[in-house]
């Protein structure tokens, strides 16, 4: 297990108030109330392992295949159903939603290989992601990624919890299967559009692993 670059600030802000903290109630409290200070060393304590475990990047086998789409991201599909898109392209298209609760692995893989079309972001609220109107609505960056096989829309979208989106792609870059989109911090939800003629190879609250688990096939 390695520890994502967008974690390094996070994960120092963390270390130094855990160690303050903890300083100072051992200063002031060791002797007068010994428990006490037993129990913020191990709130304190699990707090930081807690914001350490958002940035983890895990050792995995990832899934490589030119005519599968492969989930971008870990958390628990929420959404499968056929929608009318307006952002991009403007028809029918299927769409399957990850939610990325605060324990998931954070960091979203691109689901195909093939070339940037669209990348744009877009201000919006924060409402909780599985909200209905949360694709439409919330703070979010979407991708088009186009290959042979068809077209594809990956919208990274911020939640109750989820401040920063952090998105690496842009309009005519290259990518391949696996490799990073971006990170969302703190969880939140991941959409992907497919085209009606796809078939979803996942199903109602099944828990995927990004870079994975096989979302559809074309």
């Amino acid at each position: 297990m390695t520890i994502h670059r967008e974690g390094y600030k996070s994960i120092a802000i963390a270390a130094l108030l855990f160690g303050l903290i903890n300083i100072i109630s051992f200063s002031f409290l060791s002797e007068t109330a010994p428990l006490v200070t037993t129990l913020i060393f191990i709130v304190t304590l699990f707090l930081f392992l807690f914001i350490v475990s958002f940035f983890r990047i895990p050792k995995r086998t990832l899934t490589i295949s030119n005519n599968q789409v492969i989930c971008p991201a870990d958390g628990k599909v929420v959404v499968i159903e056929e929608i009318t898109d307006k952002e991009f392209y403007n028809d029918r298209r299927i769409q399957v939603s990850i939610f990325m609760s605060p324990a998931n692995v954070h960091v979203n893989r691109n689901p195909m290989s093939g070339r940037v079309t669209y990348s744009k972001y877009h201000k919006g609220k924060y409402l909780v992601a599985w909200h209905p109107k949360s694709s439409e609505e919330n703070e979010r960056h979407s991708v088009v990624i186009e290959n042979n096989s068809g077209s594809i829309l990956v919208k990274q979208i911020a939640g109750a919890l989820a401040k920063r989106i952090c998105n690496y792609l842009s309009v005519g870059d290259e990518v391949k299967q696996g490799t990073e989109l971006g990170f969302i911090k703190f969880g939140s939800r991941v959409d992907v559009l497919l085209p009606l003629h796809a078939k979803v190879n996942v199903q109602m609250n099944e828990v995927v692993k990004g870079g994975v688990t096989v979302l559809a096939s074309f």
